[in-house]
């Protein structure tokens, strides 16, 4: 099995018509995702780049058999999407958009409590599992097929450890940029229950930041349920207390939320910490069982 999407993913794309919907649209296809419909309330019945239009999701569900969403909108406008994907039945719901207001993000994740639906972002990049599918902004070039997952709180640093991992030859089972907003649909323990569950998945990278407390909720889940290899770093380790640096999550208040009480978490739990992004690659390859 692949991490949430894979060759049977069937995507819809909330916001095609914009500029960033389209952009990402074109890539998504170009990799090979099969993307089944878009929708832009009002233009349902049109096509954009020859694929078909829908006013609704629920619509893209009734025609297209969408089975997955991807969100391109503005901020003011991404909670009520999240939620009408999640109205409609769709299983995995990647939101990209950033500068959503965080109340309504509290709003969204008391919405989705009880559905079934799997939210992954906001301001992320998405998620990919390499030569099947590719949900998001990532490019898809970097990525290669291979037996490691990864799961970041931040974009820039998932492709770091994707670009490593591609060039020592271990490429990736899948990637899950998680966002680095304070409130988010998909945790870092919901990251590493998926790859420890996933046969394909031998050794997992997360990458974590300063500010709240996933990383250290993460350790402690990995210590009792975690089986794999894990390395981890921890980016915001020169960071000034109370200084947002970076996402809007990434900021140490009350003296909590400090690279150092994070790194020492994740060493007690027996994951393999580095302290520079540049050792991700090589110090995944030695954690990996030989052969």
């Amino acid at each position: 099995m692949s991490i949430l999407v894979d060759k049977n993913t069937r995507l819809v794309v909330q916001g095609i018509t914009g500029k960033e919907g389209t952009f990402h649209t074109k890539q998504m296809v170009e990799y090979g995702t099969n993307v089944v419909g878009g929708v832009t309330p009002g233009k349902g019945g049109t096509t954009h780049e020859g694929i078909p239009v829908f006013n609704t999701v629920a619509d893209a569900v009734k025609e297209a058999g969408a089975n997955a969403s991807v969100i391109y909108v503005p901020p003011a406008f991404a909670a009520d999407a999240v939620m009408e994907a999640a109205d409609a039945g769709i299983p995995v719901v990647v939101c990209i958009t950033e500068g959503i207001p965080a109340l309504d993000m509290v709003k969204v994740k008391e919405y989705l409590s009880d559905k079934a639906t799997r939210l992954i972002g906001p301001n992320c990049p998405g998620i990919i599992s390499p030569g099947k599918c590719k949900i998001g902004i990532m490019p898809g070039h970097i990525h290669k097929e291979g037996r490691v997952g990864v799961v970041s709180r931040s974009g820039t640093l998932t492709y770091e450890a994707v670009g490593q991992l591609t060039s020592l030859g271990l490429g990736q089972s899948s990637a899950i940029g998680i966002g680095g907003d304070p409130i988010v649909g998909t945790s870092h323990v919901d990251a590493l229950r998926l790859f420890q569950a996933d046969d394909e998945t031998d050794g997992i990278v997360m990458i974590g930041e300063i500010g709240g407390t996933a990383e250290e909720e993460a350790a402690a889940f990995a210590k009792e349920h975690v089986t794999k290899p894990i390395v981890a770093f921890i980016a915001g380790q020169t960071a000034p207390p109370g200084r947002r640096m970076g996402h809007a999550g990434a900021i140490i208040a009350g003296g909590k939320g400090t690279a150092a009480e994070k790194m020492a978490a994740l060493t007690a739990a027996g994951i393999h910490v580095v302290n520079s992004p540049a050792d991700i690659g090589s110090a995944m390859k030695d954690a990996l069982p030989a052969g």
